[in-house]
């Protein structure tokens, strides 16, 4: 008999359009518009937080990632990423 444990999701992802101002990337600086956001877990209790322009190829590290995991873990990080973003003003990730 196998018993089938919940775990929550390796990865997050949600589909978004960025806020007034965009968000701030490590490798292109501000993009806006419709976005992908990732967020993944990263070594040391943080998560690596990448966005990409919905439907591109490219990937593009969200500045201040990765960021650390709070209490509430993955999940809470990338509701709380993802409140940021669409809020825009060049956002970054919490610290």
């Amino acid at each position: 008999m196998t018993r089938e444990t919940s775990r929550p999701p390796e990865r997050y992802e949600d589909h978004i359009q960025a806020g007034p101002g965009g968000i701030m990337t490590d490798e292109v600086g501000v993009i806006t518009g419709e976005v992908t956001v990732v967020t993944r877990p990263a070594p040391g209790g943080r998560a690596a937080v990448d966005v990409q322009y919905t439907g591109a190829e490219e990937w593009y590290t969200l500045t201040g990632s990765p960021a650390p995991v709070p209490p509430g873990g993955l999940a809470a990080l990338h509701s709380q990423v993802l409140d940021l973003l669409r809020q825009g003003g060049a956002a970054r990730a919490p610290r």
